[in-house]
């Protein structure tokens, strides 16, 4: 089974809609949260993601949108769009988001948008962190996002690597216990702007990693005529 993995897509559709046409035959998309925030197009990326059946979990900007997770966290340009968000999706946008759950198990694979332990808010940066979600989770293999950086974190024998993912990666899954982050879609920030997304082939064990150009200047324009900050129209040209 190939599984097209995407995550952080952030209401940029110019990237999501590169992506979708760049990757190859896939049998389901599955996405790890943080649909929306931050970018001008939540509820066409939604309409989009339901349109081709993809399923997964909510990411923290998602429960912000639903106005059920505080800003406090958030920096002043992710508040100011969150709050853009909460005040402009529809109603069919706003129950697909709250439909979404904060983990999910599917083909024995878990999916969160943080982590294993902490679904909405933790960031997996190093290894003591990556060790400690694996050891949390049940299965073998965990996708997640977050960090906008594509990387796979890898535990055999207590030992934990770090693998850092760049276009073309394709990654041989053998016995070793996995976390696995496709890199965000909308708002990549590992310096190159080119969205990012995984294809999980369960037959052949292999992870393969993704990178697509799209229309940057398209969704800063739609950022910039939303109201929304500059910065992150700005941000999106460098992929920082």
């Amino acid at each position: 089974m190939r599984l097209a993995v995407l995550s952080d897509i952030h209401a940029n559709l110019p990237a999501l809609e590169a992506v979708l046409a760049s990757l190859p035959r896939v049998d389901a998309f599955w996405h790890l949260g943080d649909v929306v925030g931050y970018g001008p197009h939540p509820d066409e990326v939604v309409a989009r993601l339901r349109a081709i059946g993809a399923v997964g979990v909510r990411g923290n900007h998602d429960a912000a949108a639903l106005g059920e997770l505080g800003v406090e966290g958030f920096n002043p340009a992710a508040q100011r769009a969150a709050s853009w968000t909460a005040a402009r999706i529809s109603p069919e946008t706003r129950a697909w988001l709250g439909a979404l759950p904060e983990r999910l198990e599917v083909e024995g694979v878990t999916l969160v948008h943080g982590s294993p332990r902490d679904p909405t808010w933790e960031y997996v940066t190093t290894a003591r962190e990556a060790a400690a979600s694996l050891a949390a989770v049940a299965t073998r293999c965990c996708l997640h996002g977050h960090t906008h950086v594509p990387v796979a974190w890898l535990e055999d024998e207590g030992r934990v690597d770090l693998v850092r993912a760049t276009d073309g990666l394709e990654l041989a899954l053998g016995t070793e216990r996995l976390l696995l982050n496709p890199g965000s879609v909308g708002q990549p920030r590992d310096g190159d702007p080119r969205a990012a997304a995984l294809v999980l082939d369960t037959g052949a064990a292999t992870a393969t990693w993704h990178r697509v150009r799209y229309p940057v200047s398209d969704t800063q324009r739609d950022i910039r005529a939303a109201g929304l900050p500059d910065w992150l129209a700005d941000r999106l040209a460098v992929g920082r």
